[in-house]
């Protein structure tokens, strides 16, 4: 569906489906959940490296700014603003768990493949949005959000990792 405006036709602003709501939930949940796991671990916080806190400063802002970027109107200058904060975010927290390791063992783990897939992606994500291509957009940005949001927030949580600790122990 178009719109005419201004004697230029310009294309309605895809509307949130079902699967981009449910991302909106899961990311909002996910703030909440490490948000409650922080705030567990005040006490331990003097303990906590300063590259952690890098990724953590850079990955709350992605992950609070998903919900809003899927569920607000897209394609006006607020969501381009929004969404290049968002793609630096998730890029600059790529980077920066790469210097993160495996506690005691100094070694990358398998979840550092979503951080290459994440340098690899985020750009593309920021040039198809650049070109219009919205599909190829829309498609790269939930696939980002379900793995390297989600699923990989997801594995902060067990197999006694930081999070995990603060928020169950």
């Amino acid at each position: 569906m178009a719109t005419v405006t201004a004697g230029t036709v310009r294309a309605k602003p895809l509307a949130a489906d079902g699967y981009e709501k449910f991302l909106a939930v899961a990311a909002i949940a996910l703030l909440a959940t490490v948000l409650v796991a922080l705030a567990r671990g005040f006490p331990h916080w003097g303990a906590v490296p300063p590259l952690v806190w890098a990724h953590l400063a850079t990955i709350l802002p992605a992950l609070a700014l998903t919900p809003v970027m899927l569920l607000r109107p897209r394609g006006d200058s607020l969501h381009r603003l929004l969404g290049k904060i968002w793609v630096a975010a998730m890029l600059l927290t790529a980077i920066v768990s790469f210097g993160v390791r495996e506690s005691g063992h100094g070694r990358l783990s398998l979840i550092h493949l979503i951080s290459a897939y994440v340098i690899l992606v985020a750009p593309l994500i920021w040039w198809t949005a650049r070109t219009h291509n919205v599909r190829r957009h829309r498609t790269m940005v939930r696939g980002m959000v379900t793995g390297a949001l989600l699923v990989a927030g997801f594995f902060t949580f067990p197999f006694g990792r930081m999070l995990g600790a603060w928020l169950f122990g």
